[in-house]
């Protein structure tokens, strides 16, 4: 029954092969929205009728619209043709002409826009409370912020009511609102989403961002929105590829001295649960001092970047003042007593604290933060508006003035019943290598690898990745040619790309076979007892091909491997006269693993 349908892209495809039509979904996703009985989720709700059109209008679906039938909302500052954009400020709304570039590109992927949601008005703000429109209601307890400025993206997927949403991120407005609502919040490097069709906030900070259920719904979701965008002077072009996680991953965290929870005891349990779960899963947690990256993220708001948000709006501000928000005009306004020098003291006082952080970060794979450092409720912030949305910056406000990427995954939830989660963070282009972390922590026993409290998790699944081109052969690799393991170089001295990490299919033994160095392991196909186990698939130039199999030692040999989504591949396996003296560690399901246990 629809009504049970979990808003994820597999459980969504299995609908559709089952039968189910788009505008099936779109009815039910109406109905879900409608349930929620808050009508401050969204500025603009398309009419439903119009939606079902442009759902039975789809045609088939293909391998090139990957989000086909994918019903999503967009932040009400991303242009839709034929949509208003307000930005929370209906003294500035206007009828877009054309798509936003991201908008246009998930269009083109199948996805079906169902409205633009609500925010803190000009993105300013962590709170989702700073907007003429009504607050949205916080879709796990009314009681608490629904967190900003992307506010009702968040709230919307938090309700299980669609597939993933967009936001915005400036200061953390990606991740804030998945901590608030137990969802997963995808902020990208800057640049790889374009922002053209973007009301900015702070333009050279500003990425369009990911809310998902998953981290491989958001990781779908961003591939197929991504892309260089000429029009677009921030533009970058930075491929989004899933990255290998290292075997012992270095993982950075606040030390003792700098970590700040602000009385929160039963976050800081959580947070210590979730680095428990990395060790437990080979990471080595390096606490570091924290200070020059607190004081990195005070520039954002208290630093000349303000002047940024300023110069979207000083022509309200003068001609009708009273058309911004209240709060929103005393932030903003602080940029009237800054000069051109304080800008340029401000880019001077950044690259100093960048170059005093540097031999913390140096040696590092990724940071892991609390999202939040704890929870603020509506009543708090009708009392100080400012003070707790400040608070809420505290592990984000830093992250975009760096150039890092990251993403914020849900953990098992607190002692007291509200959500847990932590945002990785990793420099400009490791969007994968983030995406890999949190994919540790949804798997996690205990985990929330789901938002929507009304759907059962699902088990986390590989980060969905580039194929391998008409002049290649792809190559299935389980052990010690995987990427940063001593083999590895004769699939990249002969040209080789990984395409992305994966599994099998669940009807292999893995053992660890006599012999070495190098250690290797085999993966033998049976009948009864098998399991899944960790590979990477890997692209050969084919005229390479033949020259890496000559170097293949028995008792390996290149055959056909199935894969958990179906597929199969050239790849390693063992022939089973080559077991003597092997150890069985398919209860360990992968090579890293194995590795790890020493």
């Amino acid at each position: 029954m629809l009504d049970q349908l979990a808003m994820t892209l597999p459980s969504l495809r299995a609908a559709y092969a089952a039968g189910t039509t788009p505008a099936q979904v779109v009815e039910e996703v109406y109905r879900r929205i409608a349930a929620t009985g808050d009508p401050n989720n969204f500025i603009h709700l398309r009419p439903m009728a119009e939606v079902v059109a442009e759902a039975e209008a789809l045609g088939a679906p293909g391998p090139d619209r990957p989000l086909w039938g994918a019903p999503y909302a967009a932040k009400d500052n991303i242009d839709a043709a034929g949509l208003p954009t307000t930005a929370a400020c209906p003294a500035t709304e206007y009828v877009a002409e054309v798509d936003a570039t991201v908008i246009a590109n998930l269009r083109a992927a199948g996805a079906l826009l169902i409205g633009k949601t609500n925010l803190d008005q000009f993105a300013t703000g962590l709170v989702g409370v700073r907007t003429p429109y009504g607050a949205p209601l916080n879709s796990i307890d009314p009681a608490i912020a629904p967190g900003g400025s992307s506010g009702g993206s968040g709230v919307v997927v938090g309700h299980g009511a669609l597939c993933f949403s967009l936001g915005t991120d400036t200061a953390g407005s990606g991740r804030v609102p998945a901590a608030l609502n137990n969802i997963v919040g995808l902020k990208p490097t800057l640049g790889t989403l374009s922002a053209t069709g973007l009301v900015p906030a702070c333009r050279t900070l500003d990425t369009i961002s990911i809310f998902a259920l998953t981290v491989a719904d958001a990781w779908e979701a961003f591939s197929a929105a991504a892309g260089y965008d000429a029009a677009d002077a921030f533009s970058r072009d930075i491929p989004v590829v899933p990255q290998a996680v290292p075997a012992a991953p270095r993982i950075g965290v606040p030390d003792a001295a700098s970590i700040e929870f602000f009385g929160d005891d039963v976050q800081a349990e959580s947070f210590a649960a979730a680095c428990a779960t990395l060790e437990a899963a080979g990471a080595e947690i390096i606490p570091i001092d924290f200070a020059p990256l607190y004081a990195v993220a005070h520039m954002l708001y208290e630093g000349a970047w303000v002047a940024e948000r300023y110069a979207v709006i000083e022509d309200l501000l003068k001609e009708n003042p009273d058309a911004v928000f209240p709060v929103t005009a005393q932030i903003i306004r602080a940029a009237e007593q800054l000069s051109a020098a304080d800008a340029f003291r401000g880019i001077y006082r950044l690259k100093d604290l960048a170059r005093e952080a540097a031999p913390s970060l140096a040696g590092l794979d990724a940071l892991c933060v609390p999202t939040i450092p704890h929870f603020v409720t509506v009543e708090e912030l009708e009392a100080d508006p400012v003070g707790p949305n400040s608070r809420l910056g505290t592990y984000t406000n830093f992250v975009n003035l760096l150039d890092m990427c990251g993403i914020a995954v849900p953990t098992a939830l607190r002692s007291d019943g509200r959500p847990g989660s932590v945002t990785f963070l990793a420099g400009a282009g490791k969007d994968g290598l983030c995406a890999g972390l949190a994919q540790i922590i949804e798997a996690a026993p205990g985990g929330r690898g789901m938002g929507a409290t009304s759907v059962p998790a699902e088990a986390p699944r590989p980060l969905p990745g580039p194929a391998a081109g008409p002049s290649e052969i792809e190559l299935v690799v389980c052990g010690a040619h995987m990427s940063g393991l001593p083999l590895n170089h004769e699939l990249t001295s002969r040209g080789g790309r990984m395409l992305r990490a994966t599994r099998s299919a669940p009807c292999y033994r893995f053992h660890a076979l006599a012999g070495g160095p190098p250690f290797r392991p085999g993966m033998i196909r049976v009948a009864e007892g098998g399991a899944a186990v960790a590979v990477e698939l890997w692209a050969l130039p084919a005229d390479r091909f033949g020259d890496f199999m000559k170097g293949v030692p028995a008792p390996l040999s290149i055959g056909s491997v199935l894969l958990e989504d179906g597929g199969a591949a050239p790849g390693f396996l063992a022939e089973p006269a080559g077991l003597e003296g092997a150890e069985d560690i398919t209860a360990l399901g992968s090579w890293r693993a194995f590795l790890a246990r020493g």
